[in-house]
């Protein structure tokens, strides 16, 4: 396996939200995203939290969109998967196969 760290399940499930959001990964937008789709209501403070953590590992960074009037004039941060990111999400999602190998009945809904 390579260098890279492999990610927590909360650090994997934003990062997913950030592919899947593309340019509309904004934190309101990535806090809606996790409810709707994974079922998983996330404060703010934990969202922020995890975000900067993984922009201290390199795996994602930002840009400042141009503020507007809806937003009283304030910018916001719009969130991307860096390469390096990419790369450990790979990781991470092929650990998670490699293990789960063999226990497709036991994972199976009943």
């Amino acid at each position: 396996m390579p260098k890279t760290s492999l990610l927590g399940q909360f650090e994997q499930m934003v990062m997913l939200s950030l592919l899947q959001l593309g340019e509309q990964a904004h934190a309101i937008s990535i806090r809606r995203f996790l409810a709707d789709e994974a079922s998983h209501r996330v404060t703010r403070g934990a969202l922020y939290r995890t975000l900067d953590r993984l922009e201290v590992k390199g795996y994602v960074g930002w840009v400042t969109d141009e503020p507007t009037p809806e937003r009283d004039g304030y910018a916001r941060r719009r969130f991307k998967v860096t390469p390096e990111g990419l790369s450990a999400l790979r990781d991470s999602q092929q650990a998670v196969v490699a293990l789960s190998r063999g226990l497709e009945t036991v994972l199976r809904k009943p």
